[in-house]
């Protein structure tokens, strides 16, 4: 699995559209979309709000964290 795979996969357990997404993490549609699409990689500072995102709504956060780690 990729690290855009894994950001997909937690939104949508979450029932978020990638705008809602976006907005609830604080950044553009276009960054999301460049996450999920393996174009682009969070910082640490989007890696901080994911993980708010994933333990608020109950999403595994592991999965995120293993790809972002792996270069």
């Amino acid at each position: 699995m990729s690290l855009g795979d894994a950001i997909r996969m937690s939104r949508q357990k979450a029932f978020f559209t990638q705008q809602d997404f976006a907005q609830k993490l604080n950044v553009a549609l276009s960054t999301v979309n460049r996450w999920e699409l393996n174009k682009a990689r969070p910082n640490m500072k989007a890696m901080k709000k994911l993980k708010e995102f994933c333990d608020e709504y109950g999403v595994d956060y592991e999965i995120i964290e293993k790809e972002w780690l792996v270069i």
